[in-house]
């Protein structure tokens, strides 16, 4: 008998635990996720450079100015080539797909070739790193709230006291 009581108190804790996952579940949205195109602004035939950071999956970038590309996760940056028959002076959407996240940025065509110095002359040679790992940002807890943390906390905890306290006032009429 105490089997049973020991295992519904347990059953009691545990599902108190699993209602509070999809609210922190829900918490969770794509700031972490972030997406540009440099340059903003662009001449037809030339290329610019995605750049995806905060997906821990590859990033698909599609617009209709250029072919689809994808950027490896353990990459943060991939080159794509602008249409030549691109319109210009047209705004294009470029989408970022991190899983169920995305992002839109807009580019701009322009007319001319303005000399940039941050442009490759071939965009497939090997990138330099532009900055070393960003380490320190929190592991498990990054962008939570400690408010929510301790209130959640304190919430399973009074759920596992109160099924543990019933179970011991049971076991306790039951011996008188």
């Amino acid at each position: 008998m105490r089997a049973i009581r020991v295992a519904s108190a347990a059953l009691l804790g545990v599902s108190a635990l699993a209602m509070t996952a999809p609210a922190a579940q829900a918490q969770g949205d794509n700031s972490g996720f972030w997406a540009t195109v440099r340059p903003t602004t662009v001449a037809p035939g030339e290329h610019v450079r995605l750049r995806a950071t905060g997906c821990e999956q590859s990033v698909t970038v599609s617009s209709g100015v250029f072919d689809t590309v994808t950027i490896p996760r353990w990459r943060t940056t991939a080159w794509a080539r602008v249409d030549r028959d691109a319109r210009r002076g047209a705004v294009y959407e470029v989408s970022f797909y991190c899983g169920t996240f995305w992002q839109s940025v807009d580019l701009t065509i322009a007319g001319g070739r303005p000399d940039r110095p941050d442009q490759p002359d071939r965009p497939d040679r090997p990138e330099q790193p532009e900055h070393g790992v960003r380490a320190g940002e929190g592991g498990t807890l990054a962008g939570l709230n400690l408010k929510e943390i301790g209130l959640g906390a304190a919430l399973i905890t009074a759920a596992l006291g109160t099924a543990y306290r019933l179970s011991r006032r049971r076991t306790e009429e039951d011996g008188s």
